[in-house]
């Protein structure tokens, strides 16, 4: 072997030669000896092949498995593209096929530049050598073209991670005299190796083995940078980099399709440097069958309609009419709630890597702050107990207690919810440390000590006992102060309460009362009985003032976002439901999983989790569960822009709340393979020269944009943060942004900080006086409050309008299903607190139809996608199905009554036809619970809700919707206790009598009479009749199925029908009665038929 003498490093144990030291610029590429190498693939035993420059094909670049180009290219193409040693995804290599999941490189066309392998010609001999020279610090990273680095990758190498020129026959001033040359390290070595050696663990030290130990260093002169002192900082820095990734986004904000952040000196095996979260696209034996079905499906609508429309009933032509009038719509329908569950997918996350790259051991923890808020209103209503018990599980929550704070609205003003909070906050300096020194699941104490459960299970605490014994005593005692507190305020003084001091309490009028804010945890001093820090807890209730539009749950959580960004400003928040307590305690982890990785978060504007309940009975007889939305329908949205808001569990972007546009990215380069021509490819339009096809880029204005903008010219506006320059304060700026967000500079200042934070020199008197004066009744007024920034105004549904302006400006939200439920709640367990429930949802959606915000007509020209459109559509166009669902579900009845029908005689055709849609329908439910994991009970359960509240709930809201928007009338649907039984799930038959129990009972009541006469007119006529009547019958018991667990709601648990159903009943089958009576089916239709009967009456 031809050395041209050079020294040669090798190791039998890695099967390698590497020539160093090159002295000669034109022979300076770095040639890895592979004649004695003798590599095969590990997979299927051939010799791997030599590549264009003679060398060997290496697959993964990481821990160099030996893997041959054949199977290389069939793991990335049938597998799960990583290599099989050390997990890594596979980069593509020159001269390989794309697939999908591929990065563009460098911004250079691949197609005009893949296979240039001799762009280095160009190069002078000093270029190449520098080239040469400029390797990166860990070995076979980057892709590398006869030895050498290419030029972007010299162009974006850090001077850390560059190795200087050799000095032969010349000294370096930088380098100091006592400070030589030694061989360079394996992981440092400047050569392409067959085996890249990994990074080593800095925890192993190296065994110095000199050849010839007594040689002085000085010997050997200068040569490059691996003398001890700079090694030992080069690897302390490294072993920092492996621990922690700092959180610094891309300049563009990061890109959700997959774009990673680059350092050349962090190996890419990193664990911390994996993504947090990963994609989880269903099987394709799962949802190829199920797009198969929704299109054959399609095809099969198309001809039921042709058949319908081409085949009228001439002697029932109105309802034919009707009936097809209510097909099409139902179609329609269908069509807007099926598409938008076209692209499934799941999720999981890595919690471990969230700590390794944000919780370095020894230093402070680098996650973001959260703010959660806690929504409540009247304490009668909501239990101080349940709302104590979800604070609870927020103060425990597994987080670091100075990023954690919890703000509690109390929009009622009421010091019973004062005075439990306080009450609380005195049980947590206990219950705290308990939960996190054992880590307990769930840490709500009503539902620890609750649930039927070996506690001892995974415990070895030896102290563990005794503690929880204690601590449920403790709780007990709490339970009894709360309830205490209750019992007293039922009965309150004419004069109203007065605090301890004597001075009486600012809510007593809740309609007119100063704004309130008190902290109770995480100021100075409070600690746990650990002498531990707790999470901060701020009791908030707004300014209320006669004449003032407050906007109910909308406005209070706008308070609240002023308020917390004023105290604390964590770019992140929380919101929950006084009954929504945190049942995973790593909920918030999760939610960082997303929201804080550097290359996929930035555009991520919220993570909402699914809604699960407890107390609910094991049949969930009125779909209380709602698990087909939350386990179907929302995962279909997280395949495209993301679920909708549904209220609570939801962590938030502050700036996305502030109205601010999505950061902007570059599309990513579209999917091409090496197979075609270039011509091909152009032509297909899948790939654009940017050479020869500039286009002048857009400039798209966004507000997040022009706020940036601003932020040089209004940069820390007066008081309070660091590095103010009066200079450079600009008043048109400052009257807008206050125009946009209120007259509060220390606000308008917060809103500019991305990553949150208050000033530091600020004290809390000053900022608790910002505080009131940002939730004061006239703060919001002339500004965009409830227009554009925060939770919008102009619907009961808040949720669903905020969540769409946000799409809206380009943002995607994500969808998050932990193993054991984030969240769990209480759910109306009754039929008419169901029916009420379902009435507010269908009321906000009619608003939302009838406003300047519905999806039909607005936010185009946004980055609101098709499909995603297509479902906020459905949710405010669904209450108007209820018209249609109505008049269909009385069809069989007046067909039974009748005679009629609404289809003509059935062909064959037409039964193939019928056949073929119910099969269709069949098929899509049960793919949909089979990707889903839905029960076919649950399934059923809520088919069968869409009934009842379709006849119901949403009819009254459309009414009532008209009504409010139109002709400006409030109309109110009170709900009245009648009575109730003692016992588990008791609540289930309490029958609270409500207007909207008639439309169901009705429907019941004339198709169970419809069903009577039906089979009483076909025994009467005959044999002949009883062939038409099967039709008619399906007809009415599809409906009466449906409508059955509002027939056992209305019976109760005794089985017996309540006295107000009962007289509705005898009412509506009197006039039944004398409907029955005036059509007279029995007599012919011609007429009574008179015949002789040969006797003679008058003898």
């Amino acid at each position: 072997m031809d050395t041209r003498g050079r020294l040669i490093a090798g190791s039998h144990n890695r099967n390698e030669f590497v020539l160093i030291n090159a002295d000669e610029a034109g022979t300076g590429r770095i040639k890895s000896v592979r004649e004695l190498s003798g590599q095969t693939c590990q997979i299927c035993g051939d010799e791997i092949e030599l590549i264009g420059d003679g060398e060997l094909f290496v697959a993964c670049n990481e821990c160099a498995f030996p893997v041959c180009r054949p199977c290389y290219e069939y793991e990335r193409r049938e597998g799960n593209q990583a290599c099989p040693q050390c997990k890594t995804r596979y980069k593509r290599l020159k001269g390989s096929p794309r697939v999908e999941g591929d990065e563009e490189e460098d911004d250079i066309d691949d197609l005009e530049n893949e296979f240039d392998y001799g762009s280095g010609d160009a190069m002078g001999p000093q270029l190449v050598a520098e080239a040469m020279l400029t390797a990166r610090l860990n070995t076979g990273r980057g892709s590398q073209v006869n030895g050498m680095p290419g030029n972007s990758e010299l162009d974006s190498s850090p001077p850390s991670s560059q190795i200087p020129l050799l000095t032969y026959g010349e000294e370096d001033s930088e380098i100091s005299p006592d400070h030589h040359a030694l061989i360079v390290p394996p992981f440092m070595g400047h050569g392409n190796r067959v085996h890249p050696m990994p990074y080593p663990d800095p925890s192993v030290p190296l065994q110095p083995r000199p050849m010839v130990p007594k040689k002085d260093i000085a010997v050997y002169g200068y040569g490059s940078v691996a003398w001890k002192d700079r090694m030992e900082d080069w690897k302390k820095r490294q072993n920092e980099k492996l621990q922690v990734v700092k959180h610094e986004g891309g300049g563009d904000g990061g890109n959700f399709d997959g774009e990673e952040l680059d350092d050349a000196d962090l190996p890419m095996m990193d664990e911390g440097r994996q993504p947090l979260s990963r994609k989880l696209p269903l099987p394709s034996s799962k949802i190829n069958p199920y797009r198969m079905i929704i299109i054959l499906r399609l095809v099969i609508l198309g001809l039921f309609f042709h058949y319908r429309i081409l085949h009228p009933v001439n002697d029932a032509y109105g309802l034919w009419l009707t009936s097809v009038i209510c097909e099409i719509w139902f179609a329609v329908s269908w069509f807007l709630d099926q598409f938008p569950k076209w692209y499934p997918i799941e999720r999981e996350t890595y919690l471990d890597r969230l700590s390794l790259r944000y919780e370095k051991e020894g230093k402070p923890s680098e996650l973001a702050s959260i703010d959660v808020f806690v929504s409540t209103v009247d304490p009668m209503k909501e239990p101080p107990l349940i709302t104590a018990n979800t604070v609870l599980s927020i103060l425990a929550v597994d987080y670091p207690v100075d990023k954690v704070a919890c703000y509690v609205s109390d929009d009622g003003a009421a010091m019973l919810t004062f005075e439990a909070l306080s009450e609380t906050s005195e049980f947590a300096r206990k219950w705290v440390p308990f939960c996190k020194k054992f880590n307990i699941e769930p840490r709500a104490p009503e539902w620890y000590f609750s649930q039927k459960m070996d506690y001892l299970k995974n415990k070895v605490h030896p102290a563990f006992v005794r503690e929880r014994r204690a601590m449920k005593r403790d709780y007990e005692e709490f339970k009894v102060r709360i309830n205490g507190l209750v019992s007293t305020a039922q009965k309150v003084p004419e004069d109203g309460w007065t605090m301890q001091d004597g001075t009486p309490w600012p809510g007593n009028n809740v309609r007119d009362h100063p704004g309130m804010i008190q902290v109770f945890l995480g100021h100075s001093g409070v600690r746990d009985v650990e002498g531990n820090e707790l999470p901060r807890l701020v009791y908030v209730s707004r300014e209320k003032r006669p004449g003032f539009e407050h906007h109910k749950k909308a406005g209070a959580m706008n308070a609240l976002v002023r308020v917390s960004a004023v105290l604390s400003n964590a770019p992140y928040l929380l919101n929950v439901d006084c009954d929504h307590y945190i049942n995973n305690s790593k909920a918030l982890r999760e939610a960082m999983c997303f929201m804080m990785d550097p290359t996929v978060g930035k555009k991520v504007c919220y993570v909402q989790f699914p809604q699960r309940f407890d107390g609910i009975d094991r049949h969930d007889r009125y779909s209380n569960r709602n698990v087909v939305f939350f386990d179907i329908n929302m995962k279909g949205l997280d395949g495209i822009q993301g679920p909708i808001y549904v209220g609570t569990g939801c962590v938030f972007r502050r700036q996305a709340l502030y109205g601010y546009d999505a950061p902007v990215t570059k599309k990513p380069p579209g999917k091409t393979c090496n197979c075609w021509p270039k011509w091909c490819c152009l032509c297909c339009g899948s790939r654009k020269n940017k050479k020869t096809k500039a286009k002048t880029p857009k400039k798209k204005k966004s507000k997040q944009r022009e706020t940036s903008k601003q932020i040089h010219a209004l940069e820390n506006i007066e008081e309070g943060i660091e590095g103010v320059n009066p200079e450079k304060s600009s008043e048109t700026a400052q009257m807008k942004l206050e125009k946009k967000f209120g007259q509060s500079p220390v606000f308008v200042a917060s809103t500019l900080l991305e990553n949150g934070g208050v000033p530091q020199n600020a004290t809390p008197a000053s900022l608790l006086r910002e505080a009131i004066q940002v939730i004061s009744c006239g703060y919001e007024d002339k500004t965009e409050w409830g227009k554009e920034v925060g939770w919008i105004y102009g619907s009961v549904t808040e949720d669903i309008l905020t969540g769409f302006k946000m799409h809206c400006h380009g943002w995607r939200s994500v969808y998050c299903i932990p193993k054991r439920p984030a969240f769990k709640g209480s759910a109306p367990i009754n039929l008419s607190d169901r029916l009420h429930q379902v009435l507010r949802w269908a009321l906000g959606s009619v608003e939302i139809f009838l406003s300047r915000h519905c999806p039909i007509w607005y936010g185009y020209g946004g980055g609101l996608k098709w499909l995603e459109r297509f479902s906020y559509i459905n949710s405010v166009v669904y209450p108007w199905t209820s018209i249609p669902l109505l008049v269909y579900c009385t069809l069989p009845a007046i067909c039974l009554l009748t005679g009629k029908f609404i289809v003509p005689e059935i062909s064959n055709y037409a039964s193939l036809l019928f056949m073929a849609l119910f099969i269709s329908i069949a098929a899509t439910g049960i793919l949909e619970m089979q990707w889903g994991g839905v029960g076919i009970d649950d399934w059923w359960r809520n088919e069968q809700f869409w009934v009842i509240g379709g006849v119901s709930s949403h009819l009254f809201a459309l009414f009532q919707g008209l009504l409010k928007v139109l002709a400006g009338v409030n109309t109110n649907f009170t709900v009245t206790s009648k009575a109730a039984d003692d016992g588990e799930f008791s609540e289930l038959y309490l029958f609270k009598w409500t207007s909207l129990l008639i439309p169901p009972t009705t429907l019941l009541i004339i198709n169970i009479v419809g069903v009577v006469v039906g089979v009483s007119d076909a025994i009467n006529n005959g044999y002949d009749s009883w062939g038409p009547l099967f039709g008619r019958l399906f007809f009415a018991f599809w409906v009466i199925m449906h409508l059955y667990p509002f027939l056992k709601g209305l019976l109760g648990k005794q089985d017996r029908m309540p006295t107000i159903i009962l007289v509705w009943s005898i009412l509506l089958a009197s006039i039944l009665t004398l409907l029955w009576v005036r059509i007279n089916p029995f007599v012919s239709k011609d007429g009574p038929v008179l015949e002789i009967c040969g006797l003679n009456c008058d003898d």
